[in-house]
């Protein structure tokens, strides 16, 4: 949620005048930013331990330069940045909605229509991140945003750069334990194969509430990633054999990011996006896959919140939004489509079962479903 900056906090960042806290992680804050011409904005500002330090500048420049290359209906957008100033920082449109992890906490899983409408979001939005030569290497339900018209995917690319600086060996662990591929878990290269693991993951748990790979310490969770089977009895049939194939512990086995849109566009029956508890609107109407806004005024956005206050986010706006992430925020979107605005579709079939490979740690059993817990996350 937006919170107030607090005493110490920066007023403006780079050309942005700051109204509120949107969250914390490893790389840095996030803070609500307002362009000069009344545009809300997540900006990132860089921990000034890394920023201090010239191997991650150089790299965190690069990485923004690729993340800038990315664009997609379903992923943020990077719409400025300073690699080189006093303080280092990045921008990223405003995402007007609760984060996946918020959402299952909140709610529940997600039911099996907008779980496959997520599915298929999210397919597209790596498709488009690794078509600019960008690996995620953090995709984690925090790191997915439940905009109206579908999800948005954040922090995409930029993890990278902290991973390479001497800090990383000295306590600075960026990524979620829990949602690692296998290779990266172990230290080796996370490409393309590494997200898709990430992502079946990541579905695992929006559809059960939990991970497929349980809770528990660090090490335990690293063990079970690299070595365990995924528990995926009370995922969907309809997604458990395509989520199967992207927990293959040989990256070779996984889908590609590309095939994934057309192979779960056909399963999307009918329907809404997300339930109205969610969204927090009436709902739409139907359609395959995504849908539209309801006829009505469109919600109001952050930045009419912003200056009905003239400096930060009015109480009770209904602003759910939440750009907070582990390894740092940052996010896109949309504000509310106008009503109207076509559908997102996609076609497609269904994939085969794959083999997630792996024994479990020793003594491990069949865990009873539980409440859902937040990611375990290193900062």
């Amino acid at each position: 949620m937006v919170s107030a900056l607090q005493p110490g906090d920066p007023r403006t960042i780079g050309p942005y005048r700051l109204a509120g806290r949107l969250g914390r992680g490893g790389m840095g804050e996030v803070f609500l930013g307002v362009s000069p011409g009344g545009r809300p904005v997540a900006v990132k500002a860089i921990r000034a331990e890394l920023a201090a330090d010239p191997q991650f500048r150089a790299r965190f420049g690069r990485e923004v330069a690729a993340a800038r290359r990315v664009s997609g209906v379903f992923t943020a957008q990077v719409v400025d940045a300073d690699t080189g100033g006093p303080v280092a920082w990045l921008a990223t449109s405003y995402v007007q909605g609760p984060s996946l992890e918020e959402a299952v906490e909140g709610h529940g899983p997600l039911p099996e229509r907008p779980l496959l409408a997520l599915a298929a979001g999210l397919a597209e939005s790596l498709t488009a991140i690794h078509a600019a030569g960008v690996v995620h290497r953090d995709l984690k339900p925090s790191n997915v945003l439940l905009a109206h018209d579908g999800p948005r995917v954040i922090d995409f690319g930029i993890s990278h750069a902290a991973e390479s600086t001497a800090l990383t060996q000295t306590g600075l662990v960026i990524g979620s334990p829990g949602f690692m591929s296998p290779e990266q878990a172990m230290g080796g290269a996370a490409g393309p194969p590494s997200d898709i693991f990430s992502l079946g993951v990541v579905l695992a748990f929006a559809g059960t509430g939990q991970g497929p790979f349980g809770t528990g310490t660090t090490a335990a969770l690293l063990y079970r990633v690299v070595h365990g089977t995924p528990e995926l009895d009370l995922v969907p049939a309809t997604v458990r054999s395509l989520i199967g194939r992207c927990l293959a512990k040989d990256p070779a086995r996984r889908p590609t990011a590309a095939a994934l849109p057309a192979e779960v566009g056909a399963l999307q029956p009918a329907g809404n996006w997300l339930p109205e508890a969610i969204t927090g609107t009436p709902a739409g109407e139907t359609g395959p896959g995504l849908t539209s806004t309801p006829p009505g005024p469109a919600p109001a956005g952050p930045a009419a919140a912003l200056a009905a206050t003239g400096s930060g986010p009015a109480p009770g706006s209904g602003q759910a939004a939440t750009q907070t992430t582990a390894a740092g925020p940052a996010a896109d979107s949309q504000l509310p489509a106008p009503a109207g605005t076509a559908p997102a579709t996609t076609p497609g079939g269904m994939p085969r079962a794959g083999d997630a490979g792996g024994q479990p740690p020793p003594g491990r059993t069949t865990r009873p479903r539980r409440r859902p817990r937040r990611p375990l996350v290193l900062a």
